[in-house]
């Protein structure tokens, strides 16, 4: 079949492989396609999504999931592994639903944008993306449909009321495929037998409602498979037969019987069924017959998933492995003649044509209508030619056919009949809607047009609005606005008064209007109109106002409507632009100026809502304070002096708006303003003012302010002023100010509230203006005072002043904390002790101690206090400050100090210690030790100072504190002090055998050793170990003396391990081994000390095991460590020791004591070792062992790695067929590695890896061995190695066995090419390829491989070759070759059939060998880039010219005629394309005409010539004229004086005609330049050559541009009067009826008038329009005829009552006429 009739299009759109999707992963179940915008494939750990809708964007995510499948329409994916489902959105990176399934998921699918079907072993269940709810079971799966069926498909309807489960298996006649159909409504199911289906909706004719199919193969044992198409769920109630389709047989070809369909998609566009089959066969079905359309084998690999292809209505597939997405849809171009001419079914190609709106149908539309028509079923031809495809029936001949059918008695007419079925199923266009509407508006129903509008099944346009014009002006407004006729539109708006519709309109279509004209009319009769429409025009657009503001108000205040004016200012001004001012401007003045209050108003109004900011400002407040706006006034005013003019009259202004106002001054002018208003009226004015002030103190400054009202000495005003802002004021000085306002106007409770409150006054200021002022009631004195700390300077006022209560209120109520320094100021004012003890005991306990201590203490009246101190302890008084004070006069008293220090809890140590230092040491001790350690630095330093070493001994031991251990026994660098000494001498002898503590002890000890005193803490230790004590068998003390010698003294380390026998054995020994020490004898002596004393069996074997450790890590005595493991001969020492031969690389001992072991834990570095050693003897021995004890891979492993070293095959081959967990794999693969080939091959013999077993055969020579293994493997890496070797042994037979498996792989196709041809054998190659193309899976890569080989080896055959396999050959690549190898034949042949002609055109231009004139025509005429025609041109004009006509024949339609011609002038070869250049004159191109003219000068072929410039102007005529003007050929001048008059040079075209006295041509000139110059000239010359009939001829041709004074000058001058007299006669008749005619227009009645007003005013409105005058009435412009022909009767005239006979038929010739 011919590649333009293949009804599809079929492409690959990707490979899954080239974007790094791996192989395996392409596959059913791991790569998913939902839809036509996303591909998803798990695998690897990845997630890659490939998004097609985004240039194949390829996206991946590291996601281990099962199975991945995206959304049809958004980036939402989801996720399943094992029974876990998720679903995320990847564009807001957000989980959306999860969920846990109780039973695995078998399939699943996105069956529409928010549902996900999932198919379980025993139920389907549908799980929606809304709100939370888990998947909802829809129904159970059959029991056809249960275990041992793979779901392979799921589909749901349309309205989700049906759903389609597939399932198959395999069955004893091949795969077996069973449908659950099932109706949700119904809840029932039914089960059909076949492999796929699917669910779609299509418009059936003569029903209005759609009907939903369901579509799918039923396919019954023995039975062919058949398509069925039938509707579901279709109510019985409603109108119409429910759709079902006789079954269609499914024809499946012969080689495919066993083949099964895998997927079914209908097209949502189309209405055609896409069916895909297991072997990749497409079968295309037409759902609305049923019938079959094409079935072609597309691939050779399965097509395992499918999707609908939005873009073109075809659909997409993934081929399993391989990865390509293929893509398919219908051929428009070619599927309606293939069904027509292949097929033979033109039924069905009318009805896609139809359907689809497909070319290709056009002969059979036509003879279909016409066979309709001769049928008399005008009822289908209309039917058939609405229908037509491309409206290629929908023409004015259809519509004239129609007309002209009689129409049938009670029929109606055809054509309406036609019109009906064009509304039905579409739109009319232009020329339909102007044929209907005639009719439908001649029998008065325009409301069906106004339907059919609504309706939107008209096509506008201007000549049907005229149509319907003088019938509804609404609805032919509706018809020009549709069809944009903006002119008429309006001229509809106007005649309906709907001003305000028409601004709107003009600026959306861009029309102009003369608004200022329709708004002045409008103003008369409607002023509220014309204020919307005037605010629509000033309103205006993107281009400014439509109309000028300023005229808008002109035309307004014209009529005094200032409201109206108003209005459209303020709509028009309400974007407050800068160069609106003077309209703003404009707008007060015309509101101000009127006087009337309701516009002031207005104006009032505008300014307080501050719309404008751009007007004359000063000019409005001069109008405003002219009207009575004082306020308006002074908000505009900005001069000073107006200002204050303004302000003489404060009281009749508001006060809130001045207050307002004055915070729009600057600080100068309010300042002057307020003086101005004080001077003016104090009194009127000052409770304003006192209000500005408060106000705007920040801005005004409250000094400025003060110094004002004090200018005017107004205290009640800066009282008044300040006390509103004294409150938040920081201002000392308006604190200060108002405290002496207060007092000046007897406010003492504001000046206490003040005093009491402010923190911001001047207290020093304040402080001496109250002691000036001496104020009866001193209270804000005392709260000055007490504040600020001046109760020194308060006190002696008041003793001075006498005001002693006021003392005893103070320290009372006010501030007794103070009374410290009352009493000290007192004391000093040798007050009396009895006031002070009164004034001390009526404070009582408020009065704080220290202070009063510190007070009195310092003026040494101290036992002045001891009563009232008594007396507060008394009470229960625990305060330290008094318990102190007491205790100071109890030790300077020495009343019993020490019971009081060592028995009074509440006083402070710190400070009775150090009062007490100086005056009894021992004292300051006790005290002390009272702090518990708050005060220990103080009693060390005492306990040195003083010699009270054993206090201070007993006293640390008793503390048990580290930190003050380390406070006093280091010692600085050098000798040892004597106080040190002293002090561990009382610790040793004294403290510590007094105790009976442990705890004591234990932190001495510690302290000693943090003290790092090793040998002090020796003599300790043995003063208590060793010595007889209560701690001599203390564990922790041993220990500890142990260590210490460790550390200090090692040479008694030996003597205390045999000594003690508390110890912590594996402690010690573990110090003891430590580097910085290295006792390992030692630490050997307290393991086997340590082993004996064990309790248990365990305890003993790990100390034997620490020794034997002690010999072998520490002190490396690898013998002793052996006759020790002998001695104890326990299996954990024999462990040890060969640990540590195996690290001293005495493999073969180790192995003897890991055997005597037992232990096999240590096997892979034994195993390393003994290969290393080459001691496989041994190993093998040990891994027996090992064997016992633990299942281990590589001990199997290795231990057949062992056999096969020691080359005991036999032992080999029996372990190898017993149970094992060996990784035979990889030891086969590394004995085949170290070339063990025997050993090798028994281990992948018992695997079945034949892929390595092939390769051992081929290494041990056995090649049919190795060729059987390998088509056991049937792997290419396996095929390729064998094959290898061969060729390399001559083996050519074998060789091609594995070949063809590997040129079936094109990846490996052109490895193996290179080695055939390396190794020199080119034939054998060929042989190859030529065997393998008969194979099912040969593909495009063989056959292009062998052509290629073909031109290197055997040219002969490529011929042949390409002419077969053209098809399937990569023609690219062979192009190539065919090229290197100068095949041009072979290259042209390809060329051809890869749709490349502009190469094939090249190849045969470049190589004149491969020129074929008729092959060269089949592929010029196809050619994409044009440049090659036009070097096809240059090649033929050198090589073949002969043909260079046929070759511009056939390249007509694609050539640029001009340049062609320009090509041929330029070969001097124009002869050669006149028959071409004719043939595209017709499109009338400068260059063609101007050539071919040309062509005819130089042939003088006049005729040709007159014809062409007649019927083709493009061309330079002028320049044409001026060079056949002097032709030698009269006929050439007549054509150059045509010419100059065709192109208005009359004078020089008459010339050339009177030159060659074509008397006639002149004539003509003359009356067609309309030149009453010219027409006299030519007058004048006929005068001259006396040629009276040529006169004659004259004035009766340009009768209408004769001058009648020259004509009857010249006739009765020259006596020509006789022939002039004819023009006179009808000059005269002409003369007579326009005087009657302008008699009649005078004679004007009253009608005339009105007409001529009503005239008047629609020019007003509609602008003048041309009116139709009639042309003269009688002598029109005729041609004239020369006297050859004569005239009847003489020479007889229209109009000159019945002609004029002169002579009895005068001869009015022209002299040497023609």
């Amino acid at each position: 079949m011919a590649q333009a009739q293949i009804p599809v299009t079929f492409a690959e759109h990707l490979n899954l492989q080239a974007n790094e999707v791996p192989a395996e992963s392409i596959k059913f179940g791991s790569c998913s396609m939902q839809s036509d915008k996303f591909i998803s494939v798990c695998g690897g750990g990845n997630v890659t999504i490939i998004d097609l809708s985004n240039n194949n964007e390829v996206i991946r995510r590291p996601i281990s999931a099962e199975a991945a499948i995206m959304n049809p329409v958004a980036k939402v994916i989801a996720l399943r592994s094992q029974a876990s489902l998720q679903v995320f959105n990847l564009e807001l990176r957000t989980k959306m639903k999860a969920h846990n399934m109780a039973e695995p998921v078998k399939f699943w699918r996105w069956v529409n944008t928010n549902t996900i079907a999932l198919i379980t072993p025993t139920a389907a269940y549908h799980w929606s993306l809304e709100g939370d709810s888990p998947p909802q079971k829809v129904f159970d799966r059959h029991a056809q449909l249960g275990e041992g069926k793979q779901i392979i498909g799921y589909e749901v309807s349309g309205d989700g009321k049906w759903c389609l489960l597939v399932g198959i298996a395999q069955g004893a006649g091949g795969i077996e495929g069973t449908m659950q159909l099932y109706s949700v409504a119904k809840r029932v199911s039914q089960v059909l037998q076949g492999h796929t289906g699917t669910f779609h909706t299509i418009k059936i004719s003569g029903r209005e409602d759609p009907a939903q199919v369901l579509c799918f193969e039923e396919k019954k044992p023995q039975q062919p498979a058949k398509l069925f198409v039938m509707e579901v769920g279709r109510s019985p109630d409603l109108p119409g037969e429910v759709f079902r389709l006789t079954p269609q047989a499914i024809p499946v070809p012969a080689e495919a019987q066993a083949d099964f369909p895998v997927s079914m998609t209908a097209s949502k566009s189309q209405d055609i069924i896409y069916m895909i089959t297991k072997m990749g066969f497409l079968y295309l079905f037409d759902i609305h017959s049923g019938k079959a359309i094409y079935r072609a084998r597309i691939s050779t690999e399965t097509i395992f998933v499918t999707a609908y292809s939005e873009s073109n209505g075809g659909i997409f597939g993934i081929t399993a492995r391989s990865g390509k997405v293929l893509q398919v849809t219908i051929n428009p171009q070619t599927i309606i003649p293939y069904i027509s001419t292949t097929l033979r079914d033109n039924a069905l190609a009318i009805s896609l044509a139809g359907r689809l709106d497909l070319p290709g149908a056009d002969d059979l539309y036509v003879a279909e209508f016409n066979r309709l028509l001769s049928a008399n079923d005008v009822a289908g031809a209309a039917k058939l030619a609405a229908n037509s495809p491309q409206g290629i029936l929908r023409t004015p001949q259809t519509i004239n056919t129609f007309k002209n059918i009689p129409a049938q008695p009670g029929a109606p007419a055809p054509v309406f009949q036609y019109f009906s079925v064009l509304l039905e199923h579409s739109k009319l266009n232009a020329l339909e809607s102007l044929e209907l509407a005639r009719p439908v508006l001649s029998q008065g129903r325009p409301q069906l047009i106004e339907k059919w509008l609504t309706e939107d099944k008209l096509e506008c346009s201007e000549e049907l609005g005229d149509l319907i014009m003088t019938t509804d002006t609404n609805i032919a407004l509706s018809v020009y606005l549709r069809a944009n006729v903006p002119e008429k539109a309006i001229n509809c708006f106007l005649q309906r008064g709907e001003f305000n519709k028409i601004v709107a309109y003009a600026r959306q279509v861009g029309y102009q209007c003369d608004y200022s004209y329709m708004l002045q009319n409008l103003v008369r009769s409607n002023p509220d109109g014309a204020v919307e429409f005037a605010k629509q025009l000033v309103a205006g657009g993107e281009g400014g106002p439509l109309l000028d503001v300023g005229t808008v108000v002109d035309v307004f205040m014209q009529f005094n409507l200032v409201q109206a004016c108003t209005a459209v200012l303020l709509e028009a001004l309400k974007g407050n632009k800068p160069e609106e001012g003077a309209l703003q401007t404009k707008l007060f003045e015309i509101n101000l100026g009127t006087g009337q209050p309701q516009f002031i108003q207005v104006a009032d109004a505008i300014l307080q809502n501050e719309m404008f900011t751009h007007y004359d400002r000063n000019r409005v407040a001069k109008l405003c304070e002219q009207c009575g706006l004082l306020q308006r006034a002074l908000e505009h005013y900005t001069e000073p002096a107006d200002i204050k003019r303004i302000l003489s009259n404060a009281a009749g202004l508001n006060a809130e708006f001045v207050m307002t106002y004055f915070g729009t001054l600057s600080p100068e002018v309010s300042l002057d303003c307020l003086n101005h208003m004080l001077a003016t009226n104090l009194r009127v004015n000052l409770n304003l003012v006192v209000q500005i002030c408060q106000k705007y103190v920040e801005q005004l400054g409250a000094e400025e302010l003060i110094a004002m009202l004090e200018k005017f000495k107004s205290w009640e005003g800066i009282y008044y002023f300040l006390g509103a802002v004294v409150n938040f004021s920081q201002d000392p000085v308006v604190h200060y100010k108002y405290i002496e306002a207060a007092a000046k106007m007897g406010q003492f409770n504001e000046v206490e509230r003040v005093c009491r409150d402010s923190t911001v006054y001047d207290p020093v200021q304040v402080k001496d203006f109250l002691m000036n002022a001496k104020l009866g009631d001193p209270r804000p004195l005392i709260h000055v005072c007490d504040r600020h700390d001046f109760v020194e300077e308060m006190t002696q006022y008041l003793h001075s002043n006498n005001l002693t209560k006021y003392i005893e209120v103070y320290v009372q109520k006010v501030s007794p904390q103070k009374t410290p320094q009352v009493i000290g100021k007192l004391l000093d004012l040798d007050s009396n002790e009895d006031f002070v003890r009164n004034l001390l005991n009526s404070v009582g306990q408020a009065c704080p101690t220290d202070e009063l201590v510190e007070q009195v203490e310092r003026r040494n009246r101290l036992r002045l206090l001891q009563p009232w101190l008594e007396a507060r302890i008394s009470t229960g008084n625990t305060e330290p400050a008094t318990h102190n004070a007491i205790g100071k006069i109890y030790i300077q008293l020495n009343r019993d100090p020490v019971t009081f220090l060592e028995n009074n809890q509440f006083y402070e140590p710190a400070v009775l210690g150090k009062f007490s230092e100086k005056l009894d040491p021992t004292l300051a001790v006790i005290a002390y030790r009272r702090a518990n350690g708050a005060c220990d630095d103080d009693l060390i330093r005492v306990c040195f100072e003083q010699g009270l070493f054993k206090s201070l001994a007993r006293y640390l031991v008793q503390r048990q504190d580290l930190e003050l251990w380390e406070r006093v026994l280091p010692q600085e660098e050098g000798e040892e002090s004597a106080g040190r000494r002293a002090l561990i001498d009382q610790i040793v002898q004294s403290a510590l055998p007094e105790t009976q503590n442990p705890d004591e002890v234990s932190t001495t000890v510690k302290a000693f050793m943090n003290a790092e005193m090793p040998h002090e803490l020796i003599e300790l230790l043995e003063r208590l170990v060793l010595q007889g004590s209560d701690f001599s068998d203390n564990r922790n003390l041993q220990n500890l003396l142990v260590l210490t010698a460790i550390r200090a003294d090692k040479d008694r380390v030996m003597d205390y391990i045999n000594r003690l026998d508390n110890l912590d054995g594996p402690a010690v020994a573990e110090i003891a081994l430590q580097d910085e020490y290295s006792l390992f004898e030692e630490a050997f002596v307290i393991y086997q000390k340590s082993a004996r004393q064990a309790q248990t069996e365990e305890e003993k074997v790990k100390m034997h095991v620490l020794a034997i450790g002690v010999l072998l890590d520490r002190m490396s005595e690898l013998e002793r460590a052996k006759e020790f493991a002998e001695r104890v001969n326990e299996k954990d020492v024999w462990s040890k020791l060969a640990t540590s031969q195996l690290a001293e690389n005495m493999v073969k001992e180790c192995i003897v004591s890991y055997i005597k072991a037992e232990d096999s834990t240590n096997y892979t570095a034994v195993i390393g070792a003994a290969q290393n050693e080459e001691l496989y003897g041994d190993l093998v021995s040990y891994l027996k062992m090992a064997r016992s004890q633990i299942k281990e891979a590589l001990i199997d492993t290795e231990f057949i790695y062992a056999l096969a070293k020691t080359d005991a095959l036999g032992d080999l081959e029996e372990f190898i067929s017993a149970p094992n967990i060996a990784n035979i794999q990889s030891i086969g693969e590394r004995l085949f590695d170290e070339g063990m080939y025997e050993a090798a091959k028994l281990l992948f013999a018992s695997i079945n890896n034949n892929a390595k077993l092939a390769l051992c055969y081929v290494h041990l020579g056995q090649f049919r061995e190795a060729v059987d293994a390998a088509t056991r493997a049937n792997a290419i890496s396996t095929w390729k190695e064998v094959n290898a070797y061969c060729i390399k042994a001559g083996e050519f037979r074998l060789a091609a066995v594995c070949g063809l498996h590997i040129i079936v792989q094109p990846d490996h196709l052109e490895e193996l090419i290179n080695h055939y041809e390396r190794a020199g054998y080119p034939n054998e190659l060929m042989q190859l390829l030529e065997q393998g193309l008969g194979q099912e899976n040969a593909h495009t890569g063989m056959f292009t491989e062998l052509g290629v080989l073909y031109t290197k080896y055997a040219p002969e055959k490529l011929m042949e070759h390409v002419k077969i396999f053209h098809n399937r050959i990569n023609k690219t690549k062979l192009l190539k070759a065919c090229e290197k190898a100068l095949m041009w034949d072979e290259a042209v042949y390809l060329y051809q059939h890869d749709n490349q002609h502009d190469n094939a055109v090249k190849t045969m231009i470049e190589h004149s060998v491969a020129f074929q004139h008729d092959l060269f025509l089949d592929c010029v005429q196809k050619v994409r880039n044009q440049e090659v025609a036009y070097k096809a041109i240059g090649y033929y004009l050198q090589e073949h010219p002969i043909e260079l006509e046929r070759l511009l024949q056939v390249l007509t339609p694609t050539l640029d005629p001009a340049r062609v011609v320009h090509q041929l002038k330029r070969a001097e070869a124009l002869q050669l394309g006149v028959k071409y250049l004719k043939a595209v004159q017709k499109e009338n191109i400068t260059t063609v005409n101007e050539a071919l003219n040309e062509y005819y000068i130089e042939e003088e072929d006049y005729e040709n010539l007159r014809t062409s410039v007649d019927e083709f102007d493009a061309f330079d005529q002028v320049k044409l004229a001026q060079n056949v003007e002097a032709h030698e050929l009269l006929e050439f001048r007549r054509i150059a004086a045509h010419l100059y008059k065709r192109n208005g040079r009359w004078k020089q075209s008459m010339d050339l005609s009177k030159q060659d006295k074509v008397y006639k041509d002149a004539i003509d000139t003359a009356a067609e330049s309309k030149d009453a110059d010219l027409v006299d000239e030519l007058l004048r010359y006929f005068v001259d050559k006396k040629d009276k009939t040529s006169f004659c001829a004259v004035l009766y041709t340009c009768y209408e541009f004769v001058n009648p004074d020259v004509a009857l000058e010249l006739a009765w001058r020259y006596n020509f009067m006789d022939f002039a007299m004819p023009y006179m006669i009808q000059y005269v008749q002409h003369l007579h009826d326009k005087v009657a005619d302008l008699e009649k227009r005078t004679e004007k009645n009253e009608e005339a008038a009105e007409n001529e007003q009503s005239a008047a005013a629609n020019a007003m409105l509609y602008g003048d329009r041309p009116l139709l005058t009639n042309g003269p009435p009688m002598l029109a412009n005729q041609p004239y005829y020369d006297g050859a022909a004569g005239v009847p009767g003489g020479m007889g005239m229209n109009n000159m009552g019945g002609g004029m006979n002169m002579g009895g038929g005068m001869n009015m010739g022209y002299g040497g006429g023609y």
